[in-house]
C-alpha cells in the first residue's frame, strides 16, 4: 500500500483529497500543526474506512517537515503523492508599498523553502517506486501578482518556478508535477470550486498526468 502526504492537510480541501484518494486505496498521511485538530481528521477519515494518520509539523519548520514525512511513510508505506497546500498566513498579505524583506521571510519559507523540503524527502521514494505525483493547488496570484497579497504573489511565483522545473526534470523518471490554479479560491461559491470537486480535478491530474499547470476556469 502507497501513501497520500497531504502538507497543510485541513477540513476543506485536505480531508476532500483525502477522501478521494482513500477510495482508491490509499493511506493518508496528514500533516499540520495542530495534533488534535489532526487526530480529528484521521478519525474521521478511519471511520469512513480510510487508513490515516496525523504528523503533526509547521511547513515554514523544515527538520519537523522532514521529520513527519519520514514519520509518515514508516507507519503507511512510501508516498507515492505529495500534496503541498498549507494555507498562507494573515500576515502575509499585505500591499507591495507596506511589505518589508522581512515580511517576505514567511512566505517563502512557506513556499519555497517547504515544497523544496517535502519533495527532496519524499523523492527517494518515489523514485524506488518507479512512479510518483506532486500535487501544487494554488490560487489565482500564482500566475498573477496582486498587489494586496504581496508576500504570497512573490512566494506562490517562487513556488510555480520550482515546481515548472521538477515537473520538467523528472518526467522521464514517471515523476509527475502538477500545479492546479483556483481562481476564486476553494469553495469560492461556485460548483467547480467546492472542495469535492476540487478533489476530483487532483486525482485527474494524478491519473492523467498531463501538462504542468492546469486552471479551474480561466482566468478573469
Amino acid at each position: 500500500m502507497t501513501t497520500l502526504a497531504i502538507v497543510g492537510a485541513g477540513p476543506g480541501l485536505g480531508l476532500a483529497v483525502a477522501r478521494r484518494f482513500g477510495r482508491e486505496g490509499f493511506s493518508v498521511a496528514l500533516i499540520a500543526r495542530d495534533a488534535a485538530h489532526l487526530e480529528d481528521l484521521a478519525a474521521r477519515l478511519r471511520a469512513e474506512g480510510v487508513t490515516a494518520a496525523g504528523f503533526v509539523a509547521d511547513a515554514r519548520d523544515r527538520a519537523a517537515l522532514r521529520g513527519a514525512l519520514d514519520a509518515a511513510a514508516d507507519a503507511l508505506g512510501p508516498v507515492e503523492v505529495l500534496q503541498y497546500s498549507p494555507i498562507p498566513a494573515r500576515e502575509f498579505m499585505k500591499p507591495v508599498l507596506e511589505t518589508t524583506a522581512d515580511d517576505l521571510v514567511g512566505p517563502l519559507e512557506m513556499s519555497v523553502l517547504g515544497p523544496a523540503t517535502a519533495v527532496q524527502q519524499v523523492l527517494p521514494g518515489m523514485r524506488a517506486l518507479g512512479r510518483g505525483t506532486v500535487l501544487f493547488p494554488n490560487g489565482g496570484s500564482a500566475v498573477r501578482p496582486r498587489d494586496a497579497v504581496t508576500g504570497t504573489s512573490v512566494a506562490f511565483a517562487g513556488e510555480s518556478a520550482y515546481a515548472q522545473l521538477l515537473h520538467e526534470a523528472l518526467a522521464p523518471e514517471g515523476i509527475h508535477v502538477a500545479q492546479l490554479i483556483i481562481p476564486l479560491g476553494i469553495g469560492g461559491g461556485e460548483p467547480d470550486h467546492d472542495t469535492d470537486a476540487l478533489a476530483e480535478r487532483l486525482w485527474s491530474l494524478h491519473v492523467e498526468r498531463g501538462d504542468f499547470r492546469t486552471f479551474v476556469r480561466p482566468l478573469a
